[in-house]
């Protein structure tokens, strides 16, 4: 045998450990094909499957389909490189059929796939997960999602918080609510098959800073674990309140929810400082979680407390089946410009390039080793988005929507991820820079991501918007959707898509065939190609939509970005943002 055909087979077993399954030192999160089979509306079939990290550039693959117990057919003439998908045209209806590849280089064919099957009844673009209602069999709806691989089989699953059902802690009339019941975790396998369910109880109130959690395989075991604010007993006082007992962090068993580790979640004390007890509370009731790879090679967890002045932050690593403190900070004794600087959502990034990654709690970086790298001092952002926002400048940006009342310029401004130094920033005051903005590369006329941010008036109604390039050039001042728009990469162009009153749409205002229904919870690559997955929430149902366009080009999969997969992880606590990438320039064009 010539040795490059033992090379290629070698190769190629390496290729296809996401495919069979095979162990791994690795300790990053593994994937199998992710490969999909969908009805495109004309009486075809699209597949789609994912590119690896791992893959050789020149790895191409060979498409299958099998009808009932035949031998199966390859379906292509020439192995398909240029894209991560195909179209089937040849399908008959009414037969039972199933899709699959086998990876191919330099001649040589490695494993199949599993399988991938479409029923008539399935002929839709979404995949449907019906949810268990439990005792009552309600039609519930659900509030956030966790994505990760619960059952170590290399496929995505989800763990859901429900219902949807929301309270803020601020004191004024409007914001708080009394829970009306109690939340409940509920683990889904990939095939709808519900694992698991877990009440939050009485003492953790119903509402989304009451009750974080992330789901991730934590421990390198291959299979991901639940990580979650817990309580216990029956704590409220007599308005439903939760304003003292014990307070945990729980780790649950991705496979069973079982608890596996538990310590105290960072403490109330040091917000008893503020006017009035129901000031301190609404301070010391924001707490948000997120995971971090703090040495570069295995994930820890990051536990946060507080975001408008005291600011708590403790990382932690579970190994054996134990929680470890790594390091923990907070900005009691800090410079001012630490105070008040935390968001509605962490990210994890190397943004000073040593293989580390750093924890961003909004207008604050810490470094790897828990000590602030730096602030900016502009305030609470309502939204941040850290990525290769700019692809002229090496590194990193963070676009940052600041919510700091009657700023007097930068309400709106991109920054160096490295080091917080303003890049840009708008000209002029602010009032309430408000919600998610967006920042997203969704105009082809110019290079790099553009950013869009909307202020307040008076009211808190939207009064202006800017979208920007990533050089701070005002290109469109149009409503898109209020105080922002969530978005995906949809179509076969290297543009995201905005996503507004359930229909995709390309920017600025052409709109696809494809109709949304239910509330988005998240937007993710979890299915086919680098294309992402627009998951909605439905009564009694998780959807999961899917593109059945085409591509023009091929991507490794969106998940193995590390930006992208921490954003992805932290959907589940906070407020929804869509997930950036390092290297958003490159989507879809092989650049």
């Amino acid at each position: 045998m010539r040795p490059t055909t033992v090379f290629c087979m070698l190769l190629l077993g390496l290729c296809c450990t996401a495919a069979n399954a095979m162990p791994t030192d690795d300790p990053r999160e593994q994937l199998d094909r992710g490969i999909v089979a969908r009805a495109t509306g004309d009486g075809n079939v699209y597949i789609g499957w994912r590119l690896l990290q791992s893959d050789h550039e020149d790895l191409a693959f060979d498409v299958y389909r099998r009808t009932g117990d035949a031998e199966p057919v390859k379906l292509n003439s020439q192995p398909v490189s240029k894209t991560t998908d195909f179209v089937d045209a040849t399908a008959k209806k009414g037969r039972q059929h199933a899709w699959f590849i086998r990876p191919v280089l330099d001649g040589v064919t490695g494993p199949p796939s599993r399988d991938a099957t479409l029923t008539d009844a399935e002929a839709t673009d979404y995949v449907s997960i019906r949810l268990d209602g439990g005792d009552s069999n309600e039609q519930y709806t659900f509030q956030k999602i966790g994505i990760a691989d619960l059952d170590g089989d290399r496929r995505f699953d989800y763990v859901i918080k429900q219902p949807n059902f929301n309270t803020d802690p601020y004191y004024k009339p409007g914001y708080w609510k009394k829970s009306p019941g109690t939340y409940k975790l509920e683990a889904y396998r990939h095939d709808g098959k519900l694992l698991w369910r877990h009440d939050l109880g009485w003492s953790i109130e119903q509402g989304i800073w009451y009750s974080p959690y992330v789901v991730y395989d934590l421990d390198g075991d291959g299979c991901a674990e639940v990580a979650v604010k817990t309580g216990e007993g029956d704590p409220r006082d007599e308005t439903g309140r939760v304003l003292s007992g014990p307070e945990y962090l729980t780790i649950l068993d991705g496979r069973s929810g079982k608890p596996i580790a538990r310590l105290d979640w960072p403490s109330r004390d040091g917000f008893e400082k503020d006017r009035t007890e129901l000031a301190a509370y609404n301070y010391y009731c924001r707490n948000q979680l997120c995971v971090a790879y703090l040495d570069g090679r295995t994930p820890s967890l990051i536990v946060q407390r507080g975001t408008y002045n005291v600011m708590k932050t403790v990382a932690y690593d579970l190994r054996e089946g134990k929680l470890t403190r790594r390091w923990q900070w907070d900005n009691r004794n800090a410079p001012k410009e630490y105070w008040g600087q935390g968001a509605h959502w962490m990210h994890a990034a190397d943004v000073d390039e040593d293989g580390r990654e750093e924890v961003l709690l909004g207008s604050i970086t810490l470094d790897d080793d828990g000590k602030p790298l730096w602030a900016t001092g502009l305030g609470h952002p309502d939204h941040f988005y850290v990525g290769d926002i700019d692809p002229s400048r090496p590194g990193l940006e963070i676009y940052f929507g600041i919510e700091s009342r009657k700023a007097e310029r930068n309400g709106m401004c991109l920054v160096d991820a490295s080091n917080g130094q303003i890049l840009w920033g708008h000209e002029g005051p602010t009032r309430h820079v408000h919600s998610k903005g967006m920042c997203s590369d969704v105009d082809a006329r110019h290079p790099g991501v553009e950013c869009y941010s909307a202020d307040t008036d008076a009211q808190k109604k939207f009064a202006w918007s800017k979208l920007r390039t990533c050089r701070g050039e005002v290109i469109d001042e149009a409503n898109l959707g209020g105080f922002g728009a969530l978005t995906a990469y949809w179509d076969a162009d290297p543009q995201r898509e905005l996503i507004l009153d359930g229909r995709i749409t390309n920017y600025p205002g052409r709109e696809t065939s494809t109709r949304i229904e239910g509330r988005v919870v998240a937007v993710a690559d979890v299915l086919g190609d680098w294309r992402e997955e627009i998951i909605t929430s439905v009564a009694g149902e998780l959807r999961i939509y899917t593109t059945t366009i085409p591509a023009a080009a091929r991507r490794t999969c969106l998940m193995q970005d590390p930006i992208y997969r921490c954003d992805v992880i932290s959907a589940a606590t906070g407020y929804f943002q869509v997930p950036m990438t390092g290297g958003e320039r490159g989507v879809g064009s092989g650049e």
